[in-house]
């Protein structure tokens, strides 16, 4: 692929992570341009457009027009012509804006009745997306769904049958050089193929800091995580059979729905979930887990609050700078470790929650995966900061011990 289809886009490369840099902004009148044109605003009529937010890949911005709002979503170019399309100098995505607070910033304010609430709605949410619940399920293959380009000043409604199943887009595929690895991309037939596709690119990234780096820790680093990912390359037909005959069935699974993703009206009902440019229809089993808002250290005895400090005089003048951030939490004059603690506390029993209402929905569903969830997560897991964990695992595995991944 052309350097040029990616400009724009650069790479920087932290002690911990690989983060992507926006060499050159996106011009706001070129976005105002094109929102009117697919608005279909006049020219003499208002129409603005100003920065909201950014994430790792995205800049947000909010676009008023007479009486209406819509979000203007502007993407590096990480997987030219196969993620959102381009025409801003950058690929972008207009969207209705919708009204709503993050969950994040609800969360201290809820009840535990409310949390339990939103929890059993996200899992009967991917109950949903699974189809099981027809008896059908909605995709087969592992696959990114792609549709052809809309332009809404001809075509203002988006047909279902315009998708079709396309590449994989996600960040394993397409973070740093990996977008000129000679891989298949997908879609692919099974759940084997597809993770032994993921382990292949571990296994090229890893080698070529072997054959090219300097760094001598980057290299003793790579040395170690070589055998991991070969040794789960091995164990994956056995946990994996490859399968030859038949396409596996899949669903829509939202990778990322940490509390900023879900939107929340006064009551903490769900109002909205955002974040979806990377979503793609992914084996059934892999919707057998908590979603990623419930993630965090486990922690069985609830925190009391007179047992913290409160905050030092120090603490409390830091947090008074930050009180127009609009990131910032209220920790009402507690010690930070008490509000991690009660939210560690209060996530180990929403996965009980969860998981609970998992098994009322679909027992063989809750409990098929554990094995196969376990694997994906070694593999996710090799590539990074916890490496020497999954080679624990994968250990523990060859020897036909049986360990769940989170208990390592």
């Amino acid at each position: 692929m052309p350097r040029s289809m990616q400009d724009g886009l650069g790479w920087q490369q932290t002690p911990s992570y690989l983060l992507p840099l926006w060499t050159r902004d996106p011009l706001t009148g070129a976005i105002e341009n094109v929102s009117r044109q697919q608005l279909k605003t006049p020219p003499g009529d208002p129409c603005t457009v100003t920065f909201h937010a950014e994430g790792l890949f995205n800049k947000v911005y909010l676009v008023h027009t007479a009486g209406r709002s819509f979000i203007m979503r502007v993407t590096l170019p990480v997987y030219p012509c196969h993620k959102t399309r381009a025409e801003i100098g950058f690929e972008w995505i207009l969207m209705e804006y919708m009204e709503g607070t993050p969950a994040r910033k609800r969360w201290r304010t809820m009840s535990m009745e409310q949390k339990v609430a939103l929890t059993k709605r996200f899992a009967s949410f991917q109950f949903e997306l699974s189809g099981l619940e027809k008896q059908e399920s909605a995709f087969t293959r592992i696959r990114t769904l792609e549709s052809p380009e809309i332009d809404l000043q001809v075509d203002s409604k988006v047909h279902e049958a315009a998708a079709a199943p396309g590449r994989l887009v996600s960040q394993e595929f397409f973070m740093g050089d990996r977008l000129r690895y000679d891989i298949p991309r997908g879609p692919f037939r099974s759940s084997h193929d597809w993770l032994r596709t993921l382990l292949t690119i571990i296994i090229r990234h890893q080698t070529l800091i072997l054959e090219k780096s300097e760094d001598e820790d980057d290299m003793e680093e790579a040395e170690g995580i070589l055998p991991v990912a070969q040794t789960l390359l091995t164990l994956l037909p056995q946990i994996f059979p490859p399968d030859l005959t038949s396409w596996e069935s899949s669903a829509l699974y939202h990778h990322d729905l940490n509390l900023n993703n879900i939107l929340l009206n006064e009551q903490g009902e769900v109002i909205a979930v955002l974040d979806w440019e990377c979503v793609s229809a992914l084996p059934l089993w892999m919707l057998s887990r908590v979603p990623t808002f419930l993630d965090d250290q486990p922690r069985e005895e609830e925190p009391q609050r007179n047992s913290y400090m409160d905050k030092t005089p120090e603490e409390a003048a830091a947090e008074a700078k930050k009180r127009n951030d609009p990131d910032d939490l209220d920790n009402e004059g507690k010690n930070q470790l008490y509000w991690i603690h009660k939210m560690e506390y209060e996530k180990t029993q929403l996965r009980k929650v969860c998981k609970a209402k998992m098994m009322e929905l679909c027992p063989e569903w809750a409990e098929e995966s554990p094995l196969k969830n376990d694997f994906y997560e070694a593999v996710s897991q090799c590539d990074g900061l916890w490496w020497r964990k999954a080679r624990g695992w994968a250990e523990c595995m060859e020897k036909g011990e049986s360990v769940r991944f989170k208990d390592l």
